[in-house]
């Protein structure tokens, strides 16, 4: 039997969590976030991190809170356009941005879990994303292009939203939630686990599994999960 990685709470989880360290988290918009780990670290009060995300949460939500507590020294973002505390931070220069290309963004965490240290991607050639960088020609189908490239991510911790886990870590996402959590998960230092319901060892069926549990360092499950829209369209009535 594997070791039992479950940890009391999300504070338990977070506790090693330092300032200026760089940290992975998981979701789409508001869908898959970790919430509960997200809350825990504006508790724990931890300065200066870096973040990297697919994006910013929304003022009030997501990692839209440790930006209004003024913990976030930098963003690693495909999206922000929902949440106006990053964009005054950023506009007073009090927030750095790098802003990538979300297909970029993705690989580059695979890379990170592949142990491959860089990728090479035709997105943001001769582009501001290029600037600093290099970049080499190849062929693909006979045709000669350039490519950019882009070094894989090295994180302190990653932090995932899963459906359901259990003590080994094993994790199954659900519908849309998977976005960037199989990833990162695979591309923390360490990774930790926030899981809608923890199951008995054994329960999972292995076909299912979507994050095997050698990724996972740590699991607990969460509460309070707040099923938010992002952006609600409606139709007038007839």
């Amino acid at each position: 039997m594997g070791l039992n990685k479950i940890v009391a709470n999300a504070e338990e989880a977070v506790k090693d969590i330092e300032d200026g360290m760089t940290l992975m988290l998981g979701g789409f918009g508001l869908c898959g976030i970790p919430e509960n780990c997200i809350a825990a670290l504006v508790k724990k009060g931890v300065k200066g991190l870096t973040c990297i995300s697919n994006n910013a949460g929304v003022d009030d939500y997501g990692i839209g809170l440790l930006l209004q507590s003024k913990q976030v020294r930098k963003m690693i973002s495909s999206y922000v356009g929902e949440n106006e505390e990053f964009e005054r931070q950023l506009l007073t220069g009090e927030l750095e941005v790098e802003l990538i290309p979300q297909g970029t963004l993705a690989t580059r965490c695979m890379a990170t879990g592949y142990g491959l240290p860089v990728i090479f991607t035709p997105a943001g050639v001769g582009t501001e994303v290029a600037e600093g960088k290099e970049t080499r020609t190849f062929y693909m189908y006979g045709e000669q292009k350039e490519y950019l490239m882009e070094r894989a991510f090295e994180s302190d911790y990653a932090i995932v939203k899963a459906w359901k886990g259990d003590a080994h870590g094993n994790l199954i996402y659900k519908a849309t939630a998977r976005n960037f959590n199989p990833m990162m998960a695979m591309a923390g230092r360490i990774t930790i686990a926030e899981v809608e319901e923890l199951v008995e060892i054994g329960e999972l069926d292995p076909d299912h599994i979507h994050t095997p549990g050698i990724y996972v360092h740590k699991i607990f499950q969460g509460e309070k999960y707040e099923k938010r829209i992002e952006q609600r369209t409606v139709r007038k009535a007839n």
